[in-house]
């Protein structure tokens, strides 16, 4: 695990080591991969000039417990005016979560309802877009002997990395 976040980290200061032009291509809609919690597959896309919408599905898993998340997010975009292709974004969301327990034959299900904060760059002469976001969650439902609890949670968030679609199509 520490190995592939290292070697996430180094590709990315080297795509910044080597980015020769600092002009940000538009793209209507990308794919890719959110790492942090929860670990999951995206697809974001445009619905406007600085629209979007994100859904991604995650799975965690750990020794006694495993989670599968659904999780969808509107978000608004603004450009950083002194660096190209940076741009923050805020909005909300919402997701369900299905967990799944060692030896038991039935699970539980949380519904989610979350904030967004982050930062995405858009690489000028690559297909790729990065983002790191912090994404505060309350969650309730039925939980079962305390895992899966329902509450507030600070802790969501993490980086993204994202093949673009549609390179140096304009958003409509």
């Amino acid at each position: 695990m520490k190995n592939l976040l290292r070697l996430i980290a180094l590709t990315v200061c080297l795509c910044f080591a080597f980015q020769t032009e600092a002009v940000a291509q538009d793209y209507k809609s990308a794919a890719g991969l959110r790492l942090g919690y929860p670990w999951a597959a995206s697809y974001k896309t445009f619905l406007s000039e600085s629209n979007a919408v994100e859904v991604y599905v995650g799975f965690r898993g750990f020794t006694f417990y495993n989670t599968i998340s659904i999780n969808g997010a509107y978000l608004v975009h603004k450009d950083i005016p002194s660096v190209d292709g940076l741009k923050w974004y805020f909005g909300g969301g919402a997701g369900v979560q299905f967990w799944s327990y060692s030896g038991v034959s039935e699970g539980s299900t949380l519904f989610t309802a979350s904030g967004y904060l982050g930062l995405e760059y858009t690489f000028a002469d690559t297909p790729i877009s990065i983002t790191a976001d912090w994404v505060p969650t309350f969650v309730f439902g039925d939980s079962f002997g305390g895992i899966g609890s329902t509450g507030f949670g600070g802790r969501s968030g993490g980086i993204g990395v994202r093949y673009i679609l549609n390179s140096g199509a304009a958003r409509k």
